[in-house]
């Protein structure tokens, strides 16, 4: 089953403005897969290269006259984390013959770390990210809680069962600790990565503290500010950082710490069906983390996230900033019946006065609960989103 990433047409757009176009996101996420439906609309006859492939690999023992002598075609080159000597290669080719669409880049490391590396196609690459999947591609055929549960990984969510899709998240979270943290560089013992992954899972959602983690792998918080910037370029993580702007508060200013995939997350915390979600004590945060990652992979480009909460505990989970305004703020909450707080009023005010939406899973109709607070569902809420021209 094949269903429609939201991505693709802006993908060919940008393909069809600028020389270099990166398609960026974790392994199994399904970039090869849209790739190949690019390739079908773009041009059938493009080149698709795989570095992981030895065969593929030696076509590009001369890489600079393989790829000017095929200038005719669209080039897809797969895995490009694997090579980024390259890069300058690519920057050669492309000013001989500066036409655009001429390669499509596919990686699973994220623009910051490739940042570097890419530093010579500055002008001719544009980045963009696959997440798994939203509800808003998957809603004809699942209901969100399944995609909460399983998270959005196609294959973990198009399994046959629970169980096979909790085996397939296990093999993918081995393979992280195992293989594709080490292919982006980092050396570690994975039964130390699998033991940070765990620690982290344990404040999923709430504010994280490098000492504290430093003192219970007993290793130095350099150390684990590194294995935490891995876990982040390799997408398995997210540090959702705090806004401040009002220095007459005392505002928390460390990040805060999410697993970006739900289906994951669960996971690591052994939960496998629904009936163990219902039972599970971190449900809440995994239900803010999943509604989190949501509408954050959908954001336009001019919108930027936060979180929003001082140090006497007023707060918002989510705060939307167009250029250097807050313009929202939302409050994520698993029940169907919330009420206003005055931590929620109060972080209004300190940032400006303005609306808030408070999502729950599934009460039934929207409905106001003050002048600026607005309570409504899980999948009326980007309705609202789209209405303010925030998200796609």
């Amino acid at each position: 089953m094949i269903f429609d990433r939201q991505i693709l047409p802006q993908i060919i757009q940008r393909l069809n403005s600028m020389p270099v176009v990166a398609l960026l996101g974790p392994g199994q996420v399904g970039k090869t897969t849209l790739a190949k439906q690019i390739q079908n609309i773009k041009n059938p006859d493009c080149i698709y290269i795989d570095l992981e492939s030895s065969e593929d690999l030696n076509k590009l023992n001369q890489a600079e006259s393989y790829l000017t002598e095929r200038s005719d075609k669209l080039i897809i080159i797969d895995e490009i984390q694997r090579m980024p000597e390259l890069f300058p290669i690519l920057r050669s080719v492309i000013d001989k013959d500066n036409r655009n669409g001429r390669f499509l880049l596919l990686g699973s490391a994220s623009p910051g770390f490739l940042a570097k590396s890419s530093e010579s196609l500055a002008g001719r690459l544009s980045y963009f990210e696959l997440n798994p999947f939203k509800y808003s591609e998957v809603s004809s055929q699942f209901d969100f809680k399944k995609l909460w549960l399983r998270g959005g990984y196609p294959k973990m969510l198009l399994a046959k069962n629970d169980e096979i899709s909790y085996k397939n998240r296990n093999d993918l979270i081995k393979n992280y600790t195992e293989r594709q943290l080490s292919l982006l560089g980092l050396f570690a013992s994975p039964v130390l990565l699998r033991n940070l992954i765990q620690m982290l899972s344990h404040i999923h959602g709430k504010v994280l503290n490098y000492s504290d983690l430093s003192r219970s792998l007993g290793i130095d918080i350099h150390t684990v500010k590194r294995y935490i910037d891995y876990l982040e370029y390799s997408f398995l993580i997210r540090r959702l950082q705090p806004y401040y702007v009002n220095v007459s508060k005392r505002l928390i200013k460390s990040p805060k710490i999410y697993f970006r995939d739900s289906g994951l997350f669960h996971t690591i915390t052994g939960v496998k069906n629904v009936e163990d979600l219902e039972g599970c004590y971190q449900k809440g945060n995994s239900w803010e983390g999943f509604v989190i990652q949501q509408i954050i992979a959908q954001l336009k480009p001019d919108i930027t996230p936060y979180f929003y909460q001082t140090q006497d505990g007023a707060g918002l989970d989510l705060v939307l900033i167009k250029g250097n305004l807050p313009v929202l703020g939302i409050e994520i909450k698993y029940s169907n019946t919330p009420s206003s707080t005055k931590g929620n009023t109060i972080s209004s005010q300190d940032l400006g006065n303005i609306p808030v939406l408070i999502i729950t899973p599934s009460v039934n109709e929207d409905y106001l609960l003050n002048n600026t607070k607005v309570v409504t569902s899980f999948t009326n809420s980007f309705g609202h989103l789209k209405k303010l021209e925030f998200i796609y």
